[in-house]
C-alpha cells in the first residue's frame, strides 16, 4: 500500500513539474498579451512561485546529506566541527531560515536557498490577495451590471434617415 502512495505522489510532482514548466513559457507571454488581468495568469504564477519556493526549501533542507560530518569532508572538503554545532543547536532544526553549518565558516545550504524561499513566499501571498480579489470583486461587479428594467414604457422612435439623391447627395424634407 505504501507503495502505491508513494507512485501516486510522485506521479502528482511529475504532473505539476510539466504543468509549471509550461507556466514558465505562458507567464512571460501572458505579461506581453495583457493576460494578467485574468485570474488564470496569477494561478499560473501561484503555482510556479509555489513550486519553486517548495523545491529551494528542499534543497536546503537535504543539503547535508545523510550524515553532515562525511557530507563537509568528502563532498565540501570543509572541516567539521561537533563541537560548534552542540553549541549552537538552535539553527539547525528550524523550518525557516535554512542553515546547516560545517563550522562557524562554512553554511552547507546554498547562500540562494532563502532569499528564493522568501521571494517565492511573496508572489505566493501576492498571488493569492489577487486571485481573492478576482474572487470578490468580479461577481460584485457582475451583480451590479444586472440589466435594470425601464422605467418608463415609451418606445424611442426612430429618426428618419436623409433622403438622397442621385445628383446633390443628401437632402432634406
Amino acid at each position: 500500500m505504501e507503495e502505491v502512495v508513494v507512485l501516486l505522489v510522485a506521479a502528482l510532482l511529475g504532473v505539476w513539474l510539466v504543468w509549471n514548466l509550461w507556466n514558465l513559457i505562458r507567464l512571460p507571454v501572458g505579461l506581453r498579451d495583457g493576460a494578467w488581468h485574468r485570474p488564470l495568469w496569477w494561478a499560473r504564477l501561484w503555482s510556479v512561485s509555489l513550486f519553486v519556493g517548495f523545491a529551494a526549501w528542499l534543497r536546503g533542507a537535504l543539503s547535508g546529506g545523510l550524515d553532515v560530518g562525511e557530507t563537509c569532508a568528502y563532498a565540501h572538503h570543509q572541516t567539521y566541527d561537533g563541537a560548534y554545532r552542540a553549541a549552537h543547536p538552535e539553527g539547525f532544526d528550524e523550518l525557516f531560515p535554512l542553515s546547516n553549518k560545517c563550522n562557524a565558516h562554512y553554511d552547507l545550504v546554498p547562500a540562494w536557498v532563502n532569499p528564493t524561499i522568501a521571494n517565492c513566499a511573496a508572489f505566493v501571498l501576492l498571488a493569492t490577495a489577487v486571485l481573492l480579489w478576482f474572487g470578490i470583486a468580479r461577481p460584485a461587479r457582475l451583480i451590479g451590471e444586472r440589466p435594470r428594467p425601464r422605467l418608463d414604457h415609451s418606445v424611442p422612435t426612430p429618426t428618419p434617415a436623409p433622403r438622397m439623391s442621385h445628383r446633390t447627395g443628401p437632402r432634406a424634407g
